[in-house]
């Protein structure tokens, strides 16, 4: 008998509540077991993800691997980090500003509450602005990198989005790669399967 996260799984791969909001085919991203200690949550798939069906297979992922000290088989390994999204398919590319479509709101108050009610890891990672404004309403990105936080009583950290689109964020805040990674790192260290 299937268990609530594999059905859980199953749903969201065939949703597709948003195919009149694209002009492609919705393909849910969908990565990790339910015992991954580690919970990743981005903002939405890009177009190269879309197409290779893996998360963060993108410039933003090298930059992010990068930053958590992480090589692709750490990354990509599903018993070590579940990666969801805010939106789990590619929005689109945006008419302005070289970047993509924000991810529809339906997607994270459809599927977002269940996820967290399925899996129970013991670290959040929340990347980029829309996945911390879905948990620290209210807060600015710029403060709530370099804050203690916690997700169900368990340690999170928010990173900026890692696009190279986000340069300005990067040069405005040196002390994120400078100094706030390493404790990010100094945590994930505690989760990361030995090789």
């Amino acid at each position: 008998m299937p268990s609530s996260v594999e059905t859980l799984q199953k749903e969201l791969a065939a949703c597709r509540l948003c195919q009149h909001s694209f002009s492609h085919e919705p393909r849910p991203m969908i990565w990790g077991h339910a015992s991954a200690p580690v919970m990743l949550i981005g903002q939405a798939p890009s177009r190269r993800v879309h197409e290779t069906g893996k998360p963060f297979n993108d410039m933003s992922g090298r930059r992010l691997r990068n930053w958590l000290a992480l090589n692709e088989e750490q990354f990509w390994n599903k018993d070590f980090l579940y990666i969801s999204a805010m939106g789990h398919c590619f929005p689109g590319k945006a008419l302005k500003g070289g970047g993509d479509n924000k991810p529809p709101k339906v997607c994270s108050e459809t599927w977002m509450p269940r996820l967290l009610e399925s899996f129970q890891p013991q670290l959040y990672l929340l990347v980029g602005s829309y996945a911390a404004q879905y948990f620290f309403p209210k807060k600015k990105l710029s403060e709530l990198v370099f804050e203690e936080l916690s997700i169900r009583h368990k340690p999170a950290f928010v990173l900026p989005h890692p696009s190279p689109l986000n340069q300005k964020w990067f040069k405005d805040y040196p002390e994120f790669e400078q100094a706030r990674i390493y404790d990010i790192r100094a945590v994930l260290q505690q989760w990361q399967p030995l090789q």
